[in-house]
């Protein structure tokens, strides 16, 4: 039992580390891991999460066996990547809500995100319609061209 238990051991001094990344840098979320680990920090700030601002240390923490892998997240058929290198932004202003939370239901050509390249917004749309289950990147956050950014089923 020791030995299964080790493997789901969470690493509090990287979810620290990492919190505190998400402080210096203003981000809401960060992701980190290996082929055979994954772990995601996030702060709450949407008013689905009650408004209470959870300590990013306290907010999700997924490792080995509870996260989906990146490599099934890049290959599930609801993906949507980014189509440049740029900035997200999940909303169309700093003070708005974001133009999608997961769970919501969107129509095929609805904005989901835009990405800032080059100092212009491009909108990202929704290639098809569906319910969006899982958002991967926060606001703010570079990306590269075909980085996961969220699903929709």
């Amino acid at each position: 039992m020791p030995k299964s238990r080790k493997k789901a051991d969470v690493d509090e001094d990287l979810v620290r580390k990492l919190a505190n990344l998400l402080d210096e840098t203003g981000l809401t979320e960060i992701e980190y891991g290996t082929k055979d680990w994954h772990l995601r920090v996030a702060r709450g700030t949407s008013p689905s999460t009650g408004g209470t601002g959870a300590t990013p240390a306290a907010a999700a923490a997924e490792t080995a066996g509870a996260a989906e892998p990146a490599e099934r997240v890049a290959d599930h058929p609801g993906v949507v990547t980014a189509p440049m290198v740029g900035v997200i932004y999940t909303a169309p202003e700093p003070d708005e809500p974001p133009f999608v939370k997961v769970g919501d239901t969107v129509a095929e050509g609805q904005t989901l995100l835009l990405i800032e390249a080059m100092k212009v917004f491009n909108p990202i749309t929704a290639p098809r319609a569906g319910k969006v289950v899982r958002i991967l990147i926060g606001s703010g956050t570079p990306v590269e061209f075909g980085e996961p950014l969220l699903i929709i089923e």
